[in-house]
């Protein structure tokens, strides 16, 4: 039995990223958000997204931004942090990820929350003008906005895009309805994960829609 398939990795990525084009209605976007619109649905095979994303308008020059300027990025698990591709990053930008910290449990138990949301806390010396990647819990998206709240300090843009049946969709809407003036980008719904929030911060990263594809 033979098998035709393409095997030239330019062509796939090339064939991939021109179906995306035409299935997918990308015409609310501003082009920086389209291209990032565009990784997230190249990581998740899914062109239907676009109808689920909110955003502000100045989420990717805000962010981006924001990493020129040597800002840290705060993840929320490692798997999202393991994704982020460090050499994608302007200026070697440290990925930041405390859930193997030795303190979380304490502090977990104190707070009456998960040890992902007690996390947030730890972030909190260098957040202001940060970039946050939350894909996986919820409630360390809930957490931010609280942290937000009780203290002023801002992240330069949070990628918010925690998945799952409990609190993901209401912790999402919470950050689209903040009243703190917060740069966002947000896959409104059950649907995030690890996955697609990579894919959204390496896109930011990198003014070059193709230059992320080896490792995508």
């Amino acid at each position: 039995m033979t098998y035709e398939y393409l095997t030239d990795a330019a062509a796939i990525y090339d064939e991939s990223f021109a179906t995306i084009r035409r299935e997918a209605d990308l015409t609310r976007f501003p082009d920086d958000v389209a291209k990032v619109v565009v990784r997230m649905i190249h990581a998740a095979a899914q062109t239907d997204l676009p109808a689920d994303i909110a955003f502000t308008p100045g989420i990717v020059s805000s962010a981006r931004e924001a990493l020129w300027n040597g800002a840290p990025i705060f993840c929320d698990s490692t798997m999202t942090a393991t994704g982020i591709i460090r050499s994608r990053l302007p200026k070697q930008n440290e990925v930041v990820c405390h859930l193997g910290d030795p303190r979380l449990a304490e502090m977990a138990k104190e707070l009456g929350t998960t040890k992902t949301a007690a996390a947030v806390d730890l972030w909190l010396p260098r957040l202001d003008g940060a970039v946050v990647a939350i894909g996986n819990a919820p409630t360390a998206l809930f957490r931010l906005l609280e942290v937000v709240r009780d203290t002023g300090v801002k992240p330069a843009g949070v990628i918010g895009i925690p998945v799952g049946f409990v609190g993901a969709a209401e912790s999402k809407q919470a950050l689209i309805d903040n009243p703190f003036g917060l740069e966002y980008l947000v896959l409104a719904g059950r649907r995030g994960g690890s996955a697609i929030t990579v894919a959204a911060v390496n896109a930011i990263a990198s003014t070059d829609e193709r230059t992320n594809k080896v490792q995508a």
